[in-house]
């Protein structure tokens, strides 16, 4: 049986071979750093990256827990004056879901 294929030709394949043509023969000891190509390219952050950087650190120095307000809170549930109010809660949840969404 015999077939017959017309078309157009694939087009080239492009190599995915090692940066600066070296290969490590095989068995070669590959346990060591890779040395780095010269590189021309540079990277420079916007304002926006280097604000967001600095306030990453920010955060990450600040504790995860506001302990004064959880001995404010605490201690008004201990006495009775702690109130919820059901209203604030929805706007608060629906102000959420609207920057989120």
């Amino acid at each position: 049986m015999s077939q017959k294929i017309e078309g157009v030709p694939p087009p080239a394949v492009r190599s995915t071979g090692p940066v600066g043509g070296h290969v490590a023969p095989a068995g070669a000891d590959r346990s060591g750093p890779v040395e780095a190509t010269q590189a021309g390219d540079s990277l420079r952050l916007t304002g926006e990256a280097t604000g967001l950087q600095a306030l990453q650190r920010e955060l990450s120095a600040a504790p995860a827990v506001d302990s004064a307000r959880v001995a404010e809170v605490r201690q008004a549930v201990e006495s009775g004056s702690y109130r919820i109010d059901p209203a604030r809660i929805a706007d608060r949840m629906l102000e959420m879901d609207r920057l989120l969404g």
